[in-house]
């Protein structure tokens, strides 16, 4: 009797030790997925079918919001959220946006910028949350350009280069968005600073993006015209004029704003005719296509106030070559890809 006690006893505190480590086994699970996740995410930028990318970033959004509900604090998971809701409102909801109002559809035009919005919200929302687990108090750093930067300087490393540069991307192009909320413009110096960091910390980060973000930035009315050119001329060459974002940014901020004509239709003519110059960026240079194509009408020339009566620039004599095709990558589950160039001031 005593023997079958002990032996009772012990399948109880077996028992009790096997279900108190589900949890734990769980959360390894549920960490190491999201970090496979993460990892295979990048493969996605390799297709060039918008449509495509539409349906798998939509079914990526449901599924890190999934995940994030499972495990909330995970890095990776906050990671993800952030740059896909920022992401997904450039390449989806803020085109249809344009294109509405290119058709002069106001109603319809509203709708997607309402959509827009929401998602640049949702990723800034996750952006500062992941951004806290680094260094918290960003609430009280905001104030003012001095503790922001007191702020800023707890962000030391790579990792965090590529984290100040989502949650600023999104910061950002939510404000180019609504830039005629004055309140939102006061605002716009919390992402510059944030973009500016991330810079500092790693430049090459996404081909060169936050440089082209900043030199989009300095292109502005009462702005650093010579600084954006020089930005614009650096990317330009670090990226061998293969993220055509660069070429985009170039002609409907700064060409656009200093009226040249013939820099603005020389850009936009050279990422038309761009082929495949690389793989490894198939989806944004899909997305800076759209946008200059809808550059090049009449419509949006004007806006720049171009004299249209005036002959147009010719396109590149020959279209830049293609590059070597990238490695197999391996096929991810439903993820999203990324935009990161800073949508055109217009």
């Amino acid at each position: 009797m005593g023997h079958l006690s002990r032996t009772f006893l012990c399948s109880v505190g077996l028992a009790s030790l096997l279900l108190g480590s589900t949890g734990c086994i769980s959360n390894i699970l549920a960490d190491g997925q999201i970090a496979a996740t993460r990892q295979a995410a990048v493969a996605v930028n390799t297709i060039a079918d918008y449509e495509l990318q539409r349906s798998a970033t939509e079914a990526g959004l449901a599924q890190f919001e999934g995940m994030h509900l499972i495990r909330p604090g995970n890095k990776d998971g906050l990671f993800l959220l952030t740059q896909a809701w920022g992401g997904y409102a450039y390449a989806f909801p803020e085109d249809a946006y344009e294109e509405a109002t290119d058709r002069n559809d106001d109603e319809l035009a509203s709708y997607h910028k309402k959509r827009a919005r929401l998602a640049y919200d949702r990723s800034v929302f996750f952006g500062l949350e992941l951004l806290s687990h680094t260094a918290d108090g960003f609430e009280a750093a905001k104030r003012n350009a001095d503790t922001l930067d007191k702020w800023l300087k707890g962000f030391t490393s790579k990792d965090d280069a590529t984290n100040l540069f989502w949650t600023s991307y999104a910061w950002m192009s939510r404000v180019n968005l609504y830039k005629d909320d004055t309140s939102m413009v006061a605002d716009l110096f919390i992402g510059v600073a944030m973009m500016e960091r991330s810079v500092a910390l790693d430049p090459t980060l996404e081909h060169w993006s936050g440089t082209i973000a900043l030199a989009a930035y300095h292109a502005r009315p009462a702005g650093e015209m010579d600084q954006a050119k020089q930005l614009f001329e650096t990317a330009l060459a670090k990226t061998e004029r293969k993220n055509l974002q660069v070429q985009l940014n170039y002609a409907t901020s700064y060409a656009c704003l200093k009226g040249d004509r013939t820099l603005y239709e020389t850009m936009l003519n050279e990422v038309l005719a761009a082929t495949d110059p690389d793989p490894e960026q198939r989806l944004v240079n899909l997305l800076a296509k759209r946008r200059a194509r809808r550059g090049l009408l009449k419509s949006h020339m004007q806006e720049c106030g171009f004299d249209m009566s005036a002959r147009p620039a010719a396109p590149p004599a020959s279209p830049v070559a293609p590059a070597a095709p990238s490695k197999a990558a391996p096929i991810p589950g439903p993820t999203t890809a990324t935009t990161p160039a800073l949508p055109p001031k217009k």
